[in-house]
């Protein structure tokens, strides 16, 4: 994650200029990352036979990209939440209040088929993006504060994204919380873990790999949309539609209703900031890995929906953002 300290000035800068070389490879990472996911879309759409045979491989593709995560983590992240606990529960709460909730609500109003309708609410229950920071480092919002939401909102999913998938999902289709639990330790909190050692007892080689994470991260992401639209290529062209509103609906409450948060917190404008992508951009790898698993392929389709989209609007966002002062 892009490490970086709030300044009294209204932008948000590096600690260091290695870091500040890693900002701006993020920049053009998260630029491009798009027009990866697109092609990665078109081509699993295109030729789903190439795609079909590697569904086997999401939860480890997964679980690179989570290492990756782990890798940019360090202990003053975590001492951030210590030093602010009130303004990370709040994004905590925010998280996984609004998103699951609005995922609810879209499939209930949208009378979304149950297949789609667990995925949508699925990918509500997720952690934060791995782009979430960068984001808002972007929009010139609070850095240190989105690093640490993301960084519980991780830590915690194997607990919170299963029992909240249970409690909203459970009467589209049936759930084993249990064996999903399972697999959000496997995918997620070990590689984020081995992540994090690795970058306290191998600084050094980290330091030196830290620039290449964004694009790597962009290209497993993209396989992994690329896999996911493969296996539910048939029925893209039927439900591709109503997927896509329900996705720009569910990612606009989210950025929307998380400034509000912050905002209904009286948190200064840079932590709003922060807050708006925590909420509202989701781990859509770690959805459509457990909704494939669990659910089918078309349940996994909101989520390959949802990576390609809350990157582009969260772009979007984060120019005007940064195009405007800050209130405080």
């Amino acid at each position: 994650m892009l490490e970086a300290t709030n300044s009294p000035s209204e932008t948000t800068s590096p600690v260091n200029p290695a870091l500040a070389a890693e900002a701006r490879i993020a920049r053009i990472a998260v630029t491009v990352f798009p027009l990866l996911v697109v092609l990665a879309g078109v081509l699993g759409f295109l030729i789903p036979d190439l795609f079909k045979p590697m569904g086997v491989a999401v939860p480890y593709l997964l679980g690179i990209i989570m290492f990756c995560m782990g890798l940019t983590l360090t202990p003053p992240d975590f001492a951030s939440v210590a030093r602010r606990p009130w303004a990370v529960a709040l994004g905590i709460v925010a998280h996984y209040v609004i998103m699951p909730g609005a995922g609810w609500l879209i499939a209930v109003l949208l009378q979304l088929p149950p297949e789609l309708a667990v995925g949508l609410i699925l990918v509500g229950c997720a952690p934060s993006g791995t782009a979430s920071n960068v984001m808002a480092f972007l929009a010139k919002g609070d850095v240190a504060l989105s690093v640490a939401v993301a960084s519980v909102s991780t830590l915690i999913a194997p607990l919170v994204t299963p029992a909240l998938t249970l409690f909203l999902a459970g009467s589209f289709l049936n759930i084993d919380a249990g064996a999903m639990v399972l697999d959000i330790v496997k995918t997620v909190l070990l590689p984020v873990i081995a992540g994090l050692l690795a970058r306290l007892f191998l600084s050094k080689l980290v330091a030196k790999v830290l620039p290449v994470l964004p694009w790597a991260s962009a290209v497993v992401i993209s396989l992994i949309v690329a896999i996911v639209v493969a296996g539910s290529a048939s029925k893209i062209v039927a439900a591709g539609g109503i997927v896509f509103l329900a996705v720009v609906l569910h990612n606009g409450f989210g950025l929307g209703l998380g400034y509000l948060a912050g905002k209904l917190g009286r948190l200064d404008d840079k932590a709003r900031r922060a807050l708006a992508f925590e909420v509202g951009m989701q781990n859509s790898g770690l959805a459509a890995t457990l909704a494939t698993a669990h659910f089918g392929a078309l349940a996994a389709l909101p989520s390959a929906v949802f990576s390609l989209w809350h990157n582009i609007s969260g772009a979007i966002v984060a120019a005007w953002l940064a195009r405007r002062p800050l209130k405080d």
